[in-house]
């Protein structure tokens, strides 16, 4: 009589380990194409597109991104070409290679992490960025910069 109520109180006292919402491209992988995810995303390996998400990019040493990266925080230590729009802390790790214009609150850069572009850190510019689409596959950013150019000249 004991023993079946024991039986019946271990499984019902099983707990069930929480599902993390963690992507990884891994190294030797290569996507052609966006990727839109809502949890955070770590690429090791090359990513030709957009990369968005409403958590927080990883790109690792051997990481490449050659396209607009989005979302609410970011540690680089690899390698990205095109516009970088983070919500809160974009951080520049390690041999980082960043080529392209930074929209962010928070930057922060190790020594011996390289950017060549401009940086915003301005409220209403990066709110502004981060709520703009994609259009045509080119970023709004973009071709904004190309209208302005074109209007001055």
């Amino acid at each position: 009589m004991f023993s079946n109520n024991n039986r019946n109180t271990r499984s019902e006292s099983k707990t069930v380990m929480p599902t993390s919402n963690v992507n990884i491209i891994g190294s030797g992988t290569s996507i052609q194409g966006d990727i839109v995810c809502e949890g955070d995303i770590r690429i090791d390996g090359q990513v030709n597109g957009l990369v968005s998400t409403k958590a927080k990019i990883v790109v690792g040493p051997e990481g490449e991104i050659t396209g607009d990266l989005i979302c609410n925080s970011a540690d680089i230590l690899g390698k990205v070409t095109g516009i970088v729009k983070v919500e809160d802390l974009l951080f520049l790790k390690g041999n980082a290679l960043v080529k392209g214009d930074l929209y962010t609150a928070h930057f922060e850069m190790e020594p011996t992490a390289k950017f060549n572009g401009r940086c915003y850190m301005e409220p209403e510019d990066v709110a502004a960025v981060a709520n703009q689409k994609e259009k045509h596959g080119k970023s709004v950013v973009t071709e904004k910069a190309s209208e302005k150019a074109s209007e001055k000249a």
